[in-house]
């Protein structure tokens, strides 16, 4: 379990992460959401310990979280935005450096990295430089390098990225299928869809602050299942609704053009938020 608490951070007047309260249960995928500027990263990055709190702290299994508690740190993988790879390394060297530098032996890297490998769909890739990667494959290789140390908890910041649509369905049957495995995994995304579809739960994040906190079906059923988008002269209008009888009536009496449709986590953020994701 991972317990954050009362957790801020400041770059000097500014502050990034202003009093957090979040738990996150053993075998959870959560979602960490917000616009640009909230607070995630950095909420991630504190809890790799790569950034250290202005105040509060971070709890693994009701342990403190601290850059000198090797044990904690050794519970962690973290997968960033960016390639944080040599070029000029061939999969299985990626693996291998990474195998070392946590004192695994050769014999351990070379299974562990065949099952990561062949489990993710890349095995007979392993020979092919980094350089010479898709950028779907280039995730896939870091969450193998990731995974090789068996961590028990996978974080996540903009693990598709940049990816293109069916690259990003493809990580998301590998991250369902990590999680399968009871891992826990929290992840930053500004894909709504994508945290609707893989999230247990949701926390949504504006300014440093927590704004909300449920399931996503939580969320969407609070504002209302069925939404109605109406094109008016001042742009398009939606407006939700609890009961479909509500919504269809509504749809009918509309002096504009309007549609119906199922009410979706990113409107929950709009809503939550008032702009859209950029």
């Amino acid at each position: 379990m991972i317990e954050i608490k009362d957790l801020t951070k400041r770059f000097g007047d500014f502050t990034a992460v202003d009093g957090l309260n979040l738990t996150v249960k053993t075998g959870e995928f959560f979602g960490l959401l917000g616009p640009n500027g909230a607070g995630k990263t950095t909420t991630i990055g504190m809890m790799s310990t790569v950034l250290l709190p202005s105040e509060g702290e971070i709890l693994i299994d009701g342990q403190r979280l601290d850059r000198k508690a090797p044990a904690q740190k050794r519970k962690l993988s973290v997968i960033t935005q960016e390639y944080s790879m040599r070029q000029d390394m061939t999969m299985d060297e990626v693996m291998e450096y990474q195998g070392r530098l946590y004192g695994l032996s050769r014999k351990i890297i070379r299974n562990k990295s065949d099952a990561l490998l062949e489990f993710t769909g890349l095995k007979e890739f392993r020979r092919r430089t980094v350089r010479h990667l898709s950028g779907g494959m280039k995730r896939k290789l870091m969450i193998c390098r990731a995974l090789l140390i068996e961590p028990e908890i996978l974080l996540l910041d903009e693990p598709t990225a940049g990816m293109d649509a069916l690259s990003r369905r493809q990580m998301w049957d590998l991250l369902r299928r990590v999680n399968g495995k009871h891992m826990t995994i929290v992840l930053t995304t500004h894909y709504m869809e994508e945290a609707q579809a893989l999230c247990d739960r949701v926390a949504l994040i504006n300014r440093g602050k927590l704004q909300k906190l449920d399931t996503p079906t939580a969320l969407i059923e609070e504002l209302g299942a069925y939404a109605v988008d109406e094109t008016k002269e001042t742009g398009m209008e939606s407006k939700f609704f609890h009961a479909r009888d509500e919504a269809i009536a509504y749809l009918k009496s509309a002096e504009h053009q309007a549609s119906f449709r199922a009410t979706t986590l990113e409107d929950v953020f709009v809503e939550c938020v008032g702009r859209k994701l950029t």
